[in-house]
């Protein structure tokens, strides 16, 4: 009980529970626990589905990147860097090819 005591002593200007739900802040796990739904469990326990580590995590990220509506921008990003990647030397191409033209 002295830990308890002990640390609700050492962080009590960190408690504000007033001062934060006047702003309109949430308290409780609710929010959060709702938005894991919605991002997490919704996509990753369907009916059937089975994920390595590794396939979870990218679809994670790419269901992350949907749901804070980045999906465009993203798109564009992994054509740029998939472009470049697969095509290194096309600006020099590109450039010999007006030369000629």
């Amino acid at each position: 009980m002295s830990k308890v005591i002990g640390y609700l002593s050492n962080n009590r200007a960190y408690m504000r529970y007033d001062v934060c739900l006047s702003q309109g802040y949430p308290m409780g796990s609710g929010v959060v626990e709702g938005a894991c739904r919605h991002v997490v469990k919704d996509r990753m326990e369907g009916t059937g589905m089975r994920w390595c580590v590794a396939g979870a995590q990218a679809m994670l990220d790419l269901r992350a990147i949907h749901c804070n509506g980045d999906w465009k921008a993203f798109q564009q990003y992994r054509i740029t860097t998939e472009t470049q990647r697969l095509y290194p030397y096309r600006w020099q191409v590109r450039r010999l090819y007006r030369k000629t033209a």
